[in-house]
């Protein structure tokens, strides 16, 4: 036995944790720069060129085949080696893995901090954000007992409570957890739902917009519901759910004899950003009696901006709210948060495993958090949070939110004054949706309509394929003529000129696509 001699290892299986472990990081981290500076230089742009098809093949270049190909038989093996792709040669050797697949990923990345790259809702992360998450990363504390992770666990409370104090829940009170993401949330939102709603009689159902996140229905599915079991309510002009429709639609489910175990509102569409009329809905809710959840995980961000604010009037309303930081909070993925208004309304979750909380630790004060999400084992994705709420703070936050608000203004107007380019409505927050359309279209006559969608999804693709834009698609509406583009404007550092530039590659797209026989 070896028990009592240092272990000593190469530095490409190092540890990352203990006395060595900094030393061990340090080079690797100083490798994995090189060879990302190495990708994004060979990438030339927000993504690769080539389509599917390209990053396919020199995915399959790089890793090789047969015995050397994604899990080679011996450690160092090296990769197929040189040959015509877009990568460059790292070289072979302990690190050659760590190289090599490095620059593959920084080559064959839609690159969030492009101004080119403006899709989703895929921010480009602050750097002191992944400087705490290679922390949280190389410690690896888990936060399912205080015993792996004794500061996390006391940290997430911290940015817990003070993330409940931005929403307006009451003091002392908030309770909540750190999330994957909205999906998450709002799959936890609608579990403590549906829980404190209890047995009864006649079929629980779930009331939203019908805007609302799919996910709605996804987490109906999950928990037992059913996804019928989601009663979409219309919306308004401004894509908001009608209070009115609410209301009738609360009498029709208690008419035929169905309970609802929960109202959901949306703060901040994913696609308009419109955000449903909260103190409407909240009354409305109230009066019936039922659970209500805000998916906030997009229009949350605004709670940073003292312009924005007032748009999340009624959010302090809620049971339960979602959040999503790793969208305009400029977290890594992922950074979701899930609060509840009343930590005892966390119940549902309770479970107590001897090696995890025992209840004499417990009473002693060495508090679990595996109470408090459905996970157990979970990252400690609260650290990049906390490093960031101290770094910048609400105010430093907030102008990030303006900058990018700021963007899908400015984007609205320029897409008004381009003859090409329909504008479908003034942008909420940060979301901008458009569409091209070649001079003399008439948007009332439905061969028109069939190929405006046609030339609008195609620019897209056309884009994507020569690597020069990653811009969104979604349709509003489901007849001829819903095709529409989206810029989702999450990059602070984007500037009116990028803006300029992405609207002309779009324009200069659509002609090509439509002179381009369907």
């Amino acid at each position: 036995m070896n028990a009592g001699r240092e272990v000593r290892h190469p530095v490409g299986v190092s540890l990352s944790g203990g006395v060595a472990g900094p030393d061990a990081l340090r080079a690797l981290v100083d490798v994995a720069l090189l060879a990302m500076d190495a990708g994004i230089g060979a990438r030339g742009g927000p993504l690769p060129s080539g389509g599917p098809a390209g990053v396919a093949a020199e995915v399959a270049r790089v890793l090789g085949s047969g015995a050397a190909g994604p899990v080679p038989a011996a450690r160092g093996a090296a990769s197929a080696g040189p040959g015509p792709g877009t990568l460059p040669d790292i070289g072979v050797g302990d690190f050659a893995a760590l190289r090599e697949l490095s620059a593959l990923l920084a080559w064959g990345s839609a690159d969030p901090a492009d101004p080119r790259c403006a899709g989703h809702l895929h921010c480009p992360p602050l750097a002191v954000a992944v400087a705490a998450d290679l922390i949280a990363s190389a410690l690896n504390p888990s936060l399912d007992s205080w015993d792996q992770a004794p500061v996390a666990v006391a940290l997430e409370a911290e940015v817990v409570a003070a993330l409940a104090g931005l929403v307006g829940f009451p003091p002392g009170g908030a309770g909540g957890t750190i999330t994957t993401g909205g999906t998450e949330s709002n799959l936890m939102g609608l579990l403590l739902a549906r829980d404190a709603l209890g047995p009864g009689v006649g079929r629980r159902r779930i009331l939203c917009s019908q805007a609302a996140h799919f996910s709605i229905r996804r987490c109906a599915g999950h928990l037992g519901l059913g996804e019928d079991a989601v009663v979409t309510v219309p919306t308004d002009a401004e894509h908001r759910m009608d209070p009115h429709a609410l209301a009738a639609a609360v009498g029709r489910v208690r008419a035929g004899n169905d309970r609802i175990a929960a109202i959901v509102a949306t703060a901040g569409t994913t696609d308009l950003g419109a955000i449903d009329p909260l103190p409407a809905i909240a009354a409305v809710a109230r009066a019936a009696g039922a659970w209500l959840h805000v998916d906030a995980a997009y229009g949350g961000g605004a709670l940073f901006s003292n312009r924005l604010t007032p748009l999340l009037t009624g959010l302090e309303g809620a049971h339960s709210v979602g959040l999503d930081l790793h969208k305009l909070g400029w977290q890594p993925i992922a950074a979701g948060v899930f609060l509840v208004r009343d930590a005892a309304l966390l119940g549902p979750l309770a479970q107590r495993a001897a090696y995890l909380n025992p209840d004499d630790d417990q009473r002693a004060g060495y508090v679990s958090l595996l109470g408090n999400s459905p996970r157990t084992t979970r990252r400690a994705d609260v650290f990049k949070i906390a490093v960031t709420l101290r770094a910048l703070g609400r105010a430093g936050l907030g102008e990030l939110v303006d900058r990018c608000h700021d963007l899908a203004r400015h984007a609205a107007e320029a897409i008004r004054a381009d003859p090409h380019l329909e504008l479908s409505a003034e942008p909420v927050l940060t979301t901008v949706v458009f569409r091209y359309l070649r001079r003399g279209h008439d948007p009332d006559d439905p061969v028109d309509r069939a190929e405006a969608d046609r030339v609008n999804a195609a620019l897209r693709r056309r884009l994507l394929h020569e690597g020069r834009a990653v811009i969104g698609r979604t349709e509003l509406g489901d007849e001829p003529g819903a095709v529409r583009l989206k810029l989702t404007l999450v990059n602070p550092d984007t500037t009116g000129a990028d803006l300029g530039a992405l609207l002309a590659a779009v324009v200069e797209a659509g002609r090509a696509e439509s002179a381009t026989p369907g």
